[in-house]
């Protein structure tokens, strides 16, 4: 059902923690929603660049955006700071996750960074391969992997809390939109309902085309099952 927004701007992603809905979107609007989504207000925002990505972990929210933007709160999402990055970079951001402790962000040209302190400050990954020119898309974490993907079919991996990644063989050049695991699998959607999945934490993926489906350009995992949209 449809809820009454309290702004105008396109919203990019949407997580939930601490009892708390948060969306991020264009010219860094940041809103909330404290009754299960029922209601939106508005969160005063650091920043007026788009954001694309949102996650939560160790009671902090964290949101990730163009020229290298990233914001947190600490307080359910009522009031954000900028976060501070070590070898700053303005490339844009577009998918943000947590886990073990630690915060990972991906974006252009294969660009990761991490944070090991809540997201207050960030540094560059170690990358083993060249992603210039590559647009990192999604990233996710499990079975104490993160997984990145995104054009050009490119998948990456650490199994050292986002400090080194390593490139991912995946026969398949379309772009992965966004990555999700749950029950031991990581799963990525595409261009053209390609769907990429691997059982093995990461190292190897296969893939399957669903017919009659369009491009894929989120998943989630949830009770079991997967839902992409």
């Amino acid at each position: 059902s449809t809820v009454t927004s309290p702004t105008a701007n396109s919203l990019d992603g949407v997580t939930f923690g601490n009892n708390t809905f948060v969306a991020v979107g264009d010219n860094g609007t940041i809103v909330r929603s404290t009754d299960n989504g029922s209601s939106w207000d508005n969160a005063t925002s650091p920043t007026t660049t788009d954001l694309f990505g949102v996650t939560f972990g160790n009671n902090t929210f964290v949101g990730v955006g163009s020229s290298g933007n990233i914001v947190r709160s600490t307080d359910n999402g009522s009031s954000w700071d900028n976060a501070t990055i070590d070898n700053s970079t303005t490339k844009y951001l577009f998918g943000v996750t947590f886990g073990n402790n630690t915060f990972v962000a991906v974006g252009e040209d294969g660009n990761i960074l991490r944070s090991t302190d809540n997201g207050s400050s960030w540094d560059n990954a170690t990358i083993s391969i060249d992603l210039t020119g590559n647009r990192l898309r999604g990233v996710t974490f499990g079975n104490n992997t993160f997984v990145g993907a995104g054009d050009n079919g490119k998948i990456v991996r650490s199994t050292d809390n986002g400090t080194n990644w390593d490139n991912v063989t995946n026969t398949d050049s379309r772009v992965i939109w966004d990555i999700a695991f749950g029950n031991n699998t990581f799963v990525g959607v595409t261009h053209n309902g390609l769907i990429v999945r691997s059982t093995d934490n990461g190292s190897s993926f296969s893939s399957w085309n669903l017919s009659g489906v369009n491009h894929l350009t989120d998943v989630s995992f949830g009770n079991n099952t997967f839902v992409g949209v």
